[in-house]
């Protein structure tokens, strides 16, 4: 008798996503959201951010500064979390926010449509260092890979969005060029 075999393809939890360490929630401490909107994925648009803060480059730094981020969102924005999908420190981690299935506070008008990702520090006369600029390239190829963001996505600065200098003009030198960016 004929045996016929389906070809399954490999997901992207067997390849391997190539994706950077997360650090989660409750990894860093958060506070839990007061509501949360769900996010239509995959989203066409990835924008990124600078926190315009201190600058972390340990664990130990970059929890207590997400922290502080969203201590401010929630309680001086009213926000009901904090603003960003994700937060890129200068340890080379990542630090999930929202995450990947929760409309952000991050670009008025764009929060439907796009994942914000933002670098822990100030970038306007610096740029990110190495472990920083990788693991947000290696962010926004998990996004595609794990389906929440378009493969035929398109990377904004969210002074491209909104009436803003954010993500500081040392990152924003950066980013411009990088793959599948548009001002």
């Amino acid at each position: 008798p004929l045996i016929l075999c389906q070809i399954l393809p490999l997901s992207p939890t067997l390849l391997g996503t190539g994706c950077p360490t997360i650090v989660s929630r409750s990894q860093w401490g958060a506070r839990p959201p007061r509501s949360r909107v769900q996010l239509r994925t995959p989203v066409p648009f990835v924008i990124i951010h600078h926190t315009a803060g201190n600058r972390c480059t340990s664990l130990a730094s970059c929890r207590q500064q997400v922290k502080g981020i969203q201590n401010y969102h929630m309680d001086n924005q009213r926000w009901s979390d904090i603003g960003y999908n994700f937060l890129i420190g200068e340890d080379g981690r990542v630090y999930e926010g929202r995450g990947w299935r929760t409309v952000g506070a991050h670009a008025r008008g764009w929060n439907a449509k796009s994942l914000g990702f933002s670098f822990l520090g100030n970038f306007s006369n610096r740029a990110p260092n190495a472990a920083a600029l990788n693991a947000a390239k290696k962010l926004i190829q998990c996004a595609v890979s794990r389906g929440y963001l378009s493969r035929s996505y398109t990377l904004k600065g969210h002074r491209n969005v909104n009436q803003t200098s954010c993500p500081g003009n040392s990152l924003y030198a950066i980013i411009r060029t990088w793959p599948r960016f548009k001002a």
